[in-house]
């Protein structure tokens, strides 16, 4: 409709083939020349159905997600990952849920140091530091038990 041109009546007619149900009834309703151009209509539409539309949640039950001892940081770190994806979390909320759930060590206390501001950042860290606990294993290793 936008790229062959129209008028606002011929929008609000066209639109009107599109609703069925609730949001038909919805649009009849309206009274009569109470709306007048498509930014009009567009308005308490989106007004009606935008509060229909359910809340974001957020889901305090990351917080519930704690580093086992012994589990290695990258384990906590992908398992941790899984869970975030199946739940809807505000980034804040993931950022404070995953220091809340770490053990005590290096990594976490970097965290409270240079707080991150997202689970990106967090993953970002993790990865260095995984890094460099893999390399001193791997030295560990070549030199043999001290």
């Amino acid at each position: 409709m936008m790229l062959i041109g129209g008028f606002d009546a011929l929008y609000c007619k066209l639109l009107m083939s599109t609703l069925a149900g609730a949001a038909l009834e919805w649009f009849v309703s309206l009274p009569d020349e109470h709306i007048t151009t498509f930014d009009q209509f567009a308005t308490p539409f989106r007004e009606q159905y935008l509060l229909n539309r359910a809340p974001t949640r957020i889901s305090y039950d990351v917080f519930d997600i704690k580093r086992y001892q012994g589990e290695s940081l990258k384990e906590f770190l992908n398992r941790f990952g899984v869970q975030v994806r199946l739940k809807s979390t505000h980034e804040a909320t993931t950022v404070h849920a995953f220091i809340k759930g770490m053990l005590s060590g290096p990594f976490s206390e970097s965290l409270l140091r240079f707080y991150p501001k997202t689970f990106s950042e967090i993953r970002r860290g993790a990865l260095t530091h995984i890094a460099v606990d893999d390399q001193v294993i791997e030295k560990r290793g070549l030199i043999g038990p001290v």
